[in-house]
């Protein structure tokens, strides 16, 4: 029996590619399509979908997926730039209702990759720093995956980048964003998609994990993962590792 699924952000570069993918899908039923003038709470309803796919905009991404899990639809949720208090807000939401969803900073089994192998090198070697590179229409800085690395850095070995080395910044900003004591550098320009560096410092040595997406199609095995998963879990979670 196939799974309903709606995508929600269908028209844009991310969308329509996933259109494609659920579309190719032997065990899917791609049965809507929407985008930022369409009432998401009715096309849902209508459509019976399952399983909402949401690939749209940092503005509206929290609204939405308030939307689809009070509409009873599993939240599949590619878009970035929901706070910490909203995710919370989200998942004790989908636990009082026993509903399945994923919040996923990074869809690529790459850049999951990535980020578990970093977990193990910052206890090693705790002092590191993120430069993430990205396409200059992305809406937000820094990305969902360098957020989620540096929480999960800081996790991993609390005293990451401690102590905290005296630095004065002769223009503001120089020395980047700071997540969970991990610096964060942001780059946007034409030519990138999205790609990531985490450099780990030493004595006398360096080592750097990089992550290069050069087509969104690195995305979908992971979309197509989740929209299989979400049926069957009771909560949301948040990060696609949890169910790899």
């Amino acid at each position: 029996m196939s799974i309903n699924i709606l995508v929600n952000g269908a028209f844009g570069r991310m969308g329509q590619t996933t259109v494609a993918a659920i579309t190719a899908h032997p065990g899917f039923a791609l049965v809507g399509q929407t985008g930022r003038e369409y009432d998401l709470q009715k096309a849902i309803k209508d459509s019976a979908a399952q399983v909402v796919v949401d690939f749209t905009h940092p503005d509206s991404v929290f609204t939405n997926t308030l939307t689809i899990i009070e509409t009873g639809a599993h939240p599949v949720i590619g878009t970035t730039g929901l706070t910490s208090d909203q995710i919370k807000t989200l998942q004790e939401k989908c636990a009082r209702l026993k509903l399945g969803g994923i919040i996923a900073p990074n869809f690529s089994l790459g850049a999951v990759l990535m980020m578990k192998f970093a977990k193990e090198i910052v206890k090693y070697m705790p002092n590191v720093e993120i430069i993430e590179m990205h396409h200059d229409a992305k809406a937000e800085s820094p990305s969902g995956t360098a957020l989620r690395s540096a929480e999960m850095l800081g996790i991993a070995m609390p005293a990451v980048n401690q102590p905290v080395k005296p630095s004065r910044e002769i223009i503001k900003g120089a020395r980047g964003a700071n997540h969970h004591h991990v610096p964060i550098h942001a780059i946007r320009l034409p030519g990138f998609l999205a790609h990531q560096q985490i450099i780990f410092g030493n004595t006398g040595e360096t080592l750097t994990l990089r992550h290069d997406s050069i087509d969104r199609q690195c995305f979908m095995s992971g979309v197509c993962l989740a929209c299989e998963k979400v049926v069957t879990l009771d909560r949301l979670i948040y990060g696609l590792e949890d169910i790899l």
